[in-house]
């Protein structure tokens, strides 16, 4: 049976960098860190908003809370797969009338950051809500446009992309994966 290739993308210290500028972007939008709370979707945008919060720290010498949302009752298809174990879902403080940066690592459909607003909405009521993503590939099904993108990576539907952070998978890189050509 063919393999699939793979094709890296981004390197660890390419992701270093897109993270630093997401943080910079992140903190001129929003002149600064006053009432910003960081939100990341289980699994990978969790180390993504870490290290955003990082960033921010060293930047701004101020913290800015994170949380970590588990959308997986709010999806669309949860019906349609076998079943996933929840996590909890940690807001360390009240969002209402804060503005929420989502964080998640890759952007396709837009299907898991409708779940997310809707969890979110579930929380309270945010001042506003802004998306940033280390992979936008496109595709998208539902009206949803990232504030923030680490890269834009145009992708064929059949390609898949993998973001792959040391904290989850023992290494930092993101690789474009394209399926084995099927025989004839």
């Amino acid at each position: 049976m063919p393999e699939a290739s793979q094709k890296r993308l981004l390197a660890a210290d390419d992701i270093r960098r897109a993270v630093a500028r997401l943080a910079h972007e992140v903190l001129e939008h929003n002149e600064g860190v006053d009432s910003l709370v960081l939100v990341g979707l289980r699994t990978r945008g969790i180390p993504l908003a870490r290290r955003l919060q990082q960033r921010i720290r060293e930047f701004e010498g101020a913290d800015v809370p994170l949380g970590e949302l588990d959308i997986t009752l709010y999806r669309d298809d949860v019906y349609h797969h076998p079943p996933r174990a929840l996590s909890p879902t940690s807001i360390p403080v009240d969002i209402s009338d804060k503005t929420v940066i989502l964080v998640d690592d890759v952007l396709y459909t837009g299907r898991t950051i409708r779940a997310a607003l809707d969890a979110l909405i579930d929380l309270g009521r945010p001042r506003a809500i802004q998306l940033v993503c280390l992979i936008d590939r496109g595709h998208r099904e539902l009206p949803i446009r990232p504030d923030y993108v680490g890269k834009n990576v145009p992708t064929s539907r059949h390609e898949k992309v993998a973001v792959r952070f040391e904290e989850v998978d023992g290494v930092d890189e993101v690789v474009l994966i394209q399926p084995a050509a099927v025989p004839a």
